[in-house]
C-alpha cells in the first residue's frame, strides 16, 4: 500500500520525455508532408540556444550545486542529452541538405524538434527543483 502520494507520481522528467516525443512525431509528420520545412537560419538559431543553454546549466550547477532533490540526476541527465542533441542535428542538418520530403529527413527534423523541447522542458524541471517546488 502506498503511503505517499510522492510515490505515486509521475516525474517531472517522464512527461518532459513523453511530451518532447509527442511534438517529435508531430514535426516529422509535418516535415515528410511538406507542411514545414527547416530552414538554415532556424539551424542556427537552434545550435545557439543550446549553446548558450549549455552554458546557463554549467552556471546554474555551480551556484546551486548544494541544492538537492529526487530526480536531480534525471532531469540534468535529460537537460544534457536535449542540449547535445539539440548540437548534433543542427550541425549535421547545416552540413547535409536533405530533400524536403525524404523520410530520412523528415525522422531527423523530429528528433531534432524532439532534443530541443526536451531542453526546454527538462530545464522547467530543474528550475522546479532548485526551487523545490515538488508539491
Amino acid at each position: 500500500m502506498l503511503t505517499s502520494c510522492r510515490s505515486c507520481r509521475t516525474s517531472c522528467t517522464v512527461l518532459a520525455v513523453v511530451a518532447s516525443l509527442i511534438l517529435g512525431i508531430i514535426t516529422a509528420f509535418l516535415t515528410i508532408t511538406a507542411v514545414i520545412t527547416l530552414t538554415p537560419a532556424f539551424l542556427w538559431v537552434l545550435l545557439g540556444i543550446a549553446v548558450v543553454y549549455l552554458a546557463v546549466v554549467l552556471i546554474a550547477a555551480a551556484l546551486f550545486r548544494d541544492r538537492c532533490c529526487e530526480d536531480l540526476c534525471s532531469i540534468v541527465t535529460a537537460v544534457l542529452i536535449g542540449i547535445l542533441g539539440t548540437i548534433l542535428l543542427s550541425i549535421v542538418f547545416l552540413g547535409i541538405t536533405f530533400a524536403a520530403t525524404s523520410v530520412i529527413g523528415a525522422i531527423l527534423t523530429g528528433a531534432l524538434l524532439f532534443f530541443f523541447f526536451l531542453t526546454v522542458t527538462s530545464t522547467a524541471c530543474l528550475v522546479r527543483c532548485f526551487f523545490n517546488c515538488n508539491d
